[in-house]
């Protein structure tokens, strides 16, 4: 099993994600720099990680998408590849047009960093085919601008093709519906606020985001 996570100027959440993803589950991570121009063979997984890439300037993850990695992982995306936006990464992903929507200011205009209670409302996917009979998760958020936002037409869509993932139990930033993560119809791409990077292990005070990368790993 083979992962890369990809490193922007900014990120910070970078080497979490690779050691949450080898420990979870004992995948080969490689750390890809932004201005490489390609990526390395036979991958399973592409993390997008949390952070301020390019110091969150113009729009967050807006900068980011021009690099000249991210024309490979757009073109992993369409063959297949599971990509997982966290964060920041999120919001490259609907830069890059990978998902519908936009992640706006926090509604009380404010840095948010707490854990917070999700409900799994997909279990069929493989973002969350190892939570089984769990409905209920636990991670960390830490962000600015981490308030989901999409069109009525959108968003019905969203839940109605089963592309809402997981759901804020109680809503800290203003997301519509109270959205923590959505995937595209192809099933391969998830885009998601909370950081399972920071709920990886009991001492983390959570190892519910295992599980979200166990479920990739498994599905290879």
């Amino acid at each position: 099993m083979k992962a890369a996570v990809v490193v922007f100027p900014g990120s910070n959440c970078d080497r979490d994600c690779k050691v949450a993803v080898e420990r979870s589950t004992g995948a080969q991570v490689d750390m890809v720099w932004h201005k490489d121009t390609s990526l390395p063979d036979d991958l399973d997984l592409i993390v997008l990680p949390g952070g301020f890439s390019y110091g969150d300037y113009l729009r967050c993850g807006a900068m980011a998408v021009q690099s000249p990695v991210m024309r490979e992982v757009i073109a992993a995306a369409n063959r297949g590849v599971a990509v997982v936006g966290i964060c920041n990464g999120f919001q490259m992903l609907t830069e890059a047009g990978l998902l519908p929507g936009a992640l706006l200011r926090n509604e009380k205009l404010k840095y948010i960093c707490k854990p917070v209670g999700l409900d799994v409302v997909n279990a069929q996917t493989r973002f969350t085919a190892a939570f089984q009979g769990q409905r209920e998760a636990v991670m960390t958020i830490g962000n600015g601008e981490g308030n989901y936002f999409a069109d009525e037409e959108t968003l019905d869509r969203l839940e109605g093709e089963g592309l809402v993932v997981f759901r804020y139990q109680d809503n800290p930033n203003g997301s519509a519906r109270d959205i923590a993560a959505i995937m595209n119809p192809k099933g391969n791409v998830l885009g998601i606020m909370p950081h399972p990077d920071r709920a990886f292990e009991p001492e983390l005070g959570s190892a519910d985001g295992a599980l979200l990368f166990q479920s990739v790993m498994n599905s290879v």
